[in-house]
């Protein structure tokens, strides 16, 4: 059974300060939760309904601890308009970040990026290229906001991500000489541009780009180029998108 003081427990990590204090998330689904029980990150609470225990023949020890309820007492406690049969709530990873990881391989960097369907895009996609570390400026959404956790599709359990001043994280990568990338409306055509298959790509704000101070740390401003006919396209691309593409071109070098 869910106690009301369990379901307010749960509404509670809706609230990212509350999330900050307890270093707890919520995950939501079968396929979430089960992506959470095969991570190595802990889980807390796992709450499910009898058909989901039956379905999967899960351990009872997955947690520290395991309550089995109705489906509409999970309803009352889900975030979702249209909850599944589990939801769990897990402890929050110990990212610990050091310049050396960075050195030999691709990352990303996002400076204040708002909107929690762009950030859960990301990790997925960052998940698909085989990105271990993703830097998000301070001012960046919380990864363990339940819209991005959703967006993300369980990549959240598997990307590193990274709250970090991002200014002072860029010249440390530029005084060990490991390249810098952004992406800019002036910047060379990312087809013709000469691509390191280590580095770091920024990717800027939603509506204004990346901000003055990170373009000053930014050695390689790149493009991508409009494929549209007679200058009638889209004046930009969603930021989401546009790093699929950067990291597209970016690992077809190097593969």
């Amino acid at each position: 059974m869910l106690s009301k003081n369990k379901i307010k427990f749960i509404h509670s990590l809706n609230r990212k300060k509350t999330r900050e204090n307890e270093k707890l998330f919520l995950v939501e689904g079968n396929k979430l939760v089960l992506e959470a029980i095969s991570s190595k990150l802990p889980l807390k609470l796992l709450v499910a309904t009898p058909d989901f225990y039956e379905l999967t023949e899960l351990d009872c020890n997955l947690a520290e601890e395991v309550i089995e309820c109705s489906a509409e007492e999970l309803k009352k406690a889900s975030m979702l308009q249209t909850p599944q049969q589990a939801m769990a709530v897990v402890h929050m990873p110990n990212n610990v970040l050091r310049i050396n990881q960075l050195t030999n391989q691709l990352s990303i960097a996002l400076d204040f990026i708002q909107d929690p369907g762009n950030l859960g895009t990301i990790i997925r996609m960052a998940d698909w290229f085989g990105i271990e570390h993703l830097l998000c400026s301070t001012d960046t959404v919380d990864c363990y906001n339940p819209k991005v956790i959703q967006a993300s599709m369980g990549a959240i359990l598997r990307v590193n991500v990274h709250y970090i001043d991002l200014e002072e994280w860029l010249e440390k990568a530029n005084q060990v000489q490991l390249p810098v990338y952004g992406t800019f409306l002036e910047g060379e055509n990312i087809y013709q541009s000469s691509l390191s298959n280590k580095g770091i790509l920024v990717m800027g704000n939603e509506g204004n780009g990346i901000s003055p101070a990170i373009t000053r740390k930014i050695e390689h401003k790149i493009h991508i180029p409009s494929f549209a006919t007679n200058g009638d396209g889209s004046e930009s691309l969603n930021v989401a998108t546009a790093t699929a593409i950067c990291c597209s071109e970016f690992k077809r070098r190097s593969y």
